[in-house]
């Protein structure tokens, strides 16, 4: 038997997954780490990760899979690297070491600088180059933020010593010895720095920035040999063949490689990327537009809105409030009620993402009654990702001529039957989950198996696929619009709180 074999570093944890042939799961195996809250000033907003702890984490994921399914190095064909975006790390070239904790995504320290670029006028000499708005969320002012602020980086930078990379980056650069700096298409898109209309770093951004290009990783395609793994890591000499952030990466997983196709993963944000072609186009609804992973290699493109807390305010219910043992256990709880009661929970714990774009939301619960009790407010956090979901396809269909027919999904949350119902309730049109939901990793897989001839095409992919699960939309439709009108009375609560 011989395997693929999926490094999937995503933001509260790395697993490691092996896929057989048929593309189902053969092993897997997941270490959860550290997230840090720092604060500055008394200002909240400020999430980082050990970059260590993401390495450590991935290393002890990858040999745990190999040992508990007795698989060998030598069986393993390829391995495919997808990652959380736009999360990022600078370190030093000769020592390997990060001058400074990974920055994470959801990260909104620098969102008066954001501000300051815009109110100057870059925003669309900005977008027409990278398809993407300023906003703190993209690595590219969070570079910038590094080399303001950790004594000697500017310097160290412009001497050439200093390397950025977001997560992909950093773990094939560690898991080739120091040989290999590089970085995909998809990743190289969600910088804030990579023109994806020239397919190049952009000179002009860099300097508006005021960033080295001599930090910036070489740029590579998605499904591509890479290089092999060094043999001190456990795991012999395993060629590295994929790369792709992870929301492209499961947009691949699900197959949507036509335009119009479009899928939504539930991760610790909520991701809904719709293939728009090879033809690179502007959203008017505030959505961006990034590059998608392509075996023909190739430039195609996607819209995609981003939902910054997603599966997160499950974990939020479980280690903040204490309302749930483990994060499974939501659905249960919310079943213990037949509704929300009137309750809202709008979870801008960082923000607002797509499409209301403000930093400076707040979360809110709102409708709290006597009654309320746990399962209410557990039914409200679930309801609140598929509202979140549900504003951004609607911007989404009001960029496009044709609305979305289906939405594909995937993600830890999207095993949750009851948030998938609610989700087909609202959006009004079926909802698509397939038996493999660990989309993320399965793209990476693909990818990387694609690049050495492990499948011979997509088309072969296509026929490996179950079905899935099909769900229908069953409330009524005047319920559905009452709730989205509560919603979005709320979400304008919960606006410019911390302005």
């Amino acid at each position: 038997m011989s395997y693929i074999l999926a490094l999937d570093q995503g933001t509260t944890s790395s697993r490691a997954i092996l896929f057989g042939e048929d593309g189902r799961i053969h092993a897997q195996a997941q270490h959860e780490f550290q997230q840090i809250y720092p604060s500055a000033g008394g200002k909240g907003g400020w999430v980082e990760h050990d970059p260590y702890d993401i390495l450590t984490s991935q290393l002890t994921a990858a040999v745990e899979v190999l040992g508990k399914s007795r698989v060998r190095p030598r069986d393993i064909v390829a391995a495919g690297i997808t990652n959380q975006r736009e999360t990022t790390i600078v370190w030093d070239r000769k020592t390997g070491k990060p001058v400074y904790n990974a920055i994470v995504w959801q990260d909104r320290r620098t969102a008066d600088l954001c501000a300051r670029l815009s109110a100057d006028g870059a925003g669309e000499m900005v977008r027409a180059k990278t398809g993407l708005l300023i906003d703190s969320y993209f690595s590219g002012t969070k570079i910038r933020w590094i080399l303001d602020n950790v004594d000697g980086a500017r310097a160290r930078a412009e001497r050439g010593e200093l390397a950025f990379g977001t997560v992909d980056s950093w773990l094939i650069w560690n898991l080739t010895s120091g040989k290999e700096h590089v970085t995909d298409r998809t990743n190289a898109s969600r910088t804030l720095l990579y023109n994806i209309v020239e397919d190049q770093w952009d000179t002009e951004l860099l300097k508006l920035l005021e960033i080295p290009e001599s930090m910036m990783p070489r740029v590579v395609w998605s499904s591509e040999r890479i290089a092999a793994v060094s043999t001190t890591l456990g795991l012999g000499e395993v060629e590295i063949a994929g790369i792709a952030g992870d929301q492209q990466s499961a947009l691949f997983g699900q197959l949507c490689l036509n335009p119009g196709d479009a899928k939504n993963t539930y991760g610790t944000g909520c991701f809904l990327l719709r293939n728009i072609g090879t033809e690179f186009a502007l959203s008017s609804k505030r959505l961006v537009t990034t590059l998608t992973c392509c075996v023909e290699k190739r430039l195609t493109y996607a819209f995609e809105g981003s939902v910054f807390i997603g599966g997160a305010v499950v974990q939020w219910l479980r280690d903040n409030l204490g309302l749930i043992r483990k994060s499974s256990d939501v659905e249960e709880l919310a079943q213990t009620v037949d509704g929300s009661e009137g309750l809202v929970l709008v979870p801008a714990f960082v923000g607002l993402g797509a499409p209301h774009w403000d930093p400076h939301a707040s979360g809110l619960m709102i409708g709290l009654r006597r009654s309320t009790k746990p399962g209410h407010i557990a039914r409200a956090a679930l309801e609140s990702i598929a509202f979140q979901v549900a504003d951004v396809l609607e911007a989404m269909n009001g960029d496009t001529t044709t609305p979305c027919k289906e939405l594909r999904v995937d993600g830890g949350a999207a095993a949750n039957d009851l948030l998938m119902q609610f989700q087909a309730d609202l959006l009004r049109i079926p909802v698509v989950r397939p038996e493999v939901i660990e989309t993320t990793a399965l793209g990476a897989a693909y990818l990387a198996g694609l690049a050495v001839g492990f499948w011979s095409s997509p088309d072969e992919i296509w026929k490996l696929r179950d079905a899935g699960r099909r769900f229908e939309p069953a409330m009524p439709p005047q319920q559905a619009a009452e709730g989205r009108a509560r919603w979005s009375e709320a979400v304008s609560r919960a606006m410019k709180w911390e302005d």
